[in-house]
């Protein structure tokens, strides 16, 4: 009880995750109906995922990406091409795995040339690449991919109508990266090159393998993801099970309490009552309102049923990653990688991240609603 309790002090996110989930059954009672609506596969895939970076990571599978990103010389150069391989890398393989690769490489790299001061601010810009790339795409987010599944529109048209957000998006990350660096624009930086490995392990193929069913696996949307769940489990557990010791399974506790809370408040029937008066014509403010509570991507499954605007929709919830860490479980994960590097400086990420966050999203908040108008 002391060990699990001392976790909760230690795991903030975890904490109100479990006491959401809690409160929640009180709401709605555990049932067979509310453990089938957990997305299981969104947890499996986030398993696969956080298996197969740690073994990245054992074996410096990355090294060659570490090696690329030297080529610019200067921190904002180094600044531009994290915080964009991450905005155009998410529209392909989702924003929590673009995060999930590039985070822990941009940590690498500040850390090994001597700039840790410019983590928090470059991380946080990286997180916002990620929530305003993979709105671009049908398959750039769980919830463009739940929301694009049941809207009935072609791709083509879908990403028309967020090329805007996405392409205003990609012009303010620039400016803020230049808005950082004003006073040290060409400041250079200069890698410990003694850090990368210089004898590629054996087991890098292997992982590459695994990481290639997964992007598989996430982009063809198949049915049988727990096929591959099992596939990444055996093999890894065959080769090196001590692996499994490293992973960061608080942060699949954490999903895991969120879409029980969410999933339980999506079955009550006063609260869908509620909703079915309420969203109508403010679909845009609900998706970002409920989001803070409930994350965007649960947030978007409880508020389709009752939405008539999908742009007020799906703009709403591609917003909300920028009010809080809540607002989009990818911030969760950008929260957890960073932690497990400096677990002192929870406070200090959470209070740059909104600064970050905050000023972007009052920018975009009312161009995105008054887009929102272009029904799709």
């Amino acid at each position: 009880m002391n060990k699990a309790l001392k976790l909760l002090r230690h795991e903030p996110m975890l904490t109100v995750s479990a006491a959401a989930a809690a409160a929640s059954l009180f709401i709605t009672p555990p049932s067979k109906q509310l453990l089938t609506a957990i997305d299981w596969r969104t947890l499996g895939t986030l398993l696969m995922m956080l298996c197969v970076l740690e073994g990245f990571k054992q074996e410096n599978v990355l090294d060659p990406l570490v090696k690329l990103s030297l080529k610019a010389k200067t921190i904002t150069g180094l600044s531009l091409f994290f915080i964009f391989g991450v905005f155009f890398s998410s529209m392909f393989v989702t924003n929590d795995v673009s995060l999930m690769i590039f985070v822990p490489l941009t940590i690498f790299t500040f850390r090994g040339g001597g700039k840790e001061k410019y983590i928090l601010p470059v991380i946080s810009m990286e997180n916002i690449a990620a929530i305003r790339g993979s709105l671009l795409t049908p398959f750039g987010s769980p919830q463009n991919l739940f929301l694009y599944s049941r809207f009935g529109i072609s791709a083509g048209r879908f990403m028309l109508h967020m090329l805007p957000l996405c392409a205003g998006s990609a012009l303010l990350l620039v400016l803020f990266v230049l808005v950082l660096y004003r006073k040290e624009l060409h400041e250079q930086i200069e890698f410990d090159r003694s850090q990368l490995s210089t004898h590629p392990s054996a087991k890098r193929p292997l992982y590459l393998g695994l990481f290639a069913l997964v992007i598989i696996t996430i982009v063809s949307r198949t049915g049988y993801w727990w096929a591959a769940v099992i596939i990444v489990v055996g093999v890894i557990a065959a080769a090196d099970k001590k692996l499994f010791l490293k992973v960061d399974y608080v942060l699949i506790f954490t999903f895991l309490f969120f879409f029980v809370f969410s999933s339980s408040i999506a079955s009550s029937k006063s609260i869908a009552g509620f909703l079915n008066s309420a969203v109508s014509g403010h679909e845009y403010w609900w998706a970002i309102g409920l989001s803070q509570m409930i994350s965007n991507v649960p947030a978007s499954i409880v508020l389709f049923p009752f939405a008539k605007s999908h742009a007020g929709l799906i703009y709403g919830a591609d917003t909300a990653g920028l009010c809080s860490l809540i607002g989009s479980l990818a911030s969760v994960i950008n929260y957890r990688i960073y932690v497990r590097e400096y677990p002192d400086s929870g406070k200090q990420f959470i209070k740059v991240f909104t600064l970050i966050s905050w000023i972007f999203f009052a920018i975009v908040v009312i161009p995105g609603f008054l887009l929102s108008a272009w029904e799709m």
